[in-house]
């Protein structure tokens, strides 16, 4: 009891330098960032909204902002300071950012933009308050569009699957890459039958749900396996059954029933289903708090790093100064 007082007063004498005017000046920086790599984060949002894969992306910042509102009563508990090592870390996403413009790579560019977010979010608020935020600040990756890489290699585990089952129930098939004859027709599995829409979105899922509702690392691997390994099999499925189908009723109606109900129907039902199966083995309780400021405070790690401070507005001028400096290098090159 002593030394949870102890760790009480730390966090009162600590919280007494906390207010509003470190946030500002956080949120002034991202702003900031924002408008200077405008470009990148427009092309981002313009996938969130156009592409059907990443329409997903759309809920990140409103999930981002749901976690932070969970933490917000620690965080306040807690002093920002300055940090340098975050501008470090700053000067090497800056960096990134300018070979991906170099070599016109738009997954690198919108990865570093990202970065410099959370980099300079450790720069302002200090290693303390990134430790309280941890897992909202690496779930920001989640706003960068990735996996239309692994199209090629969906397109052809969806193919064999489909083999495979249409073997089971005794349709003859033929495979060609990823075109599949059958006595119905000739069968192609498209791009967009691939199923990296509903994985990507998934991983998503289940990294956030393996937060939220697990504690013990051995559940949350459990479930994002299965996480991972479920809509590649259900994709399958789904494509299977289209061959199926089209079979008994036609390719038109077959199209047109792939489009309506696997797509609004079939993985709502997996993702449910995915969900029950984890169920009893969410082992976080409905009070656990998402972060213990006690813990955070007397961790002797967090208060080595905490020792490598600076001013918070020395910092955020350097930060301008180093985005600056990059496009600018960027620009003249």
């Amino acid at each position: 009891t002593s030394g949870e007082d102890h760790v009480s007063s730390l966090a009162v004498r600590d919280g007494a330098a906390t207010g509003v005017v470190p946030w500002v000046m956080l949120g002034l920086c991202w702003l900031g960032l924002i408008g200077l790599f405008h470009a990148d984060w427009a092309a981002m949002a313009g996938q969130w909204w156009d592409s059907s894969t990443y329409n997903h992306i759309l809920l990140v910042p409103a999930i981002l902002a749901w976690l932070v509102s969970m933490r917000w009563p620690a965080l306040r508990q807690i002093a920002p300071q300055g940090w340098w090592p975050g501008l470090v870390l700053f000067a090497g996403a800056a960096f990134l950012w300018m070979l991906g413009d170099f070599a016109g790579f738009s997954l690198v560019t919108q990865t570093a933009c990202v970065v410099m977010l959370q980099a300079s979010f450790l720069a302002i608020m200090g290693p303390r308050l990134g430790a309280a935020l941890l897992f909202p600040l690496a779930y920001m990756l989640f706003l960068v569009p990735f996996g239309d890489e692994l199209i090629p290699l969906l397109q052809i585990v969806t193919a064999r699957i489909v083999m495979v089952l249409l073997h089971l129930v005794g349709i003859p098939a033929a495979l060609d890459g990823v075109f599949i004859t059958t006595p119905a027709g000739y069968f192609k599995v498209a791009e967009a039958c691939s199923g990296v829409k509903f994985l990507i979105a998934m991983v998503a899922y289940g990294v956030l749900v393996c937060q939220v509702c697990f504690r013990r690392w051995p559940r949350r691997a459990t479930f994002m396996a299965m996480a991972l390994i479920v809509p590649i099999l259900a994709n399958g499925v789904r494509a299977w059954g289209t061959i199926v189908i089209a079979g008994w009723r036609g390719i038109q109606f077959a199209a047109g029933f792939d489009h309506v109900f696997y797509g609004w129907v079939f993985f709502a039902v997996v993702m449910a289903l995915t969900m029950l199966a984890g169920w009893p083995f969410f082992d976080r309780a409905r009070d656990d708090p998402p972060v213990s400021v006690a813990a955070i405070l007397a961790d002797r790690r967090l208060a080595w790093a905490a020792g490598a401070r600076v001013g918070q507005g020395l910092a955020l001028g350097v930060l301008a100064a180093l985005a600056l400096a990059f496009v600018g290098w960027g620009a003249a090159a």
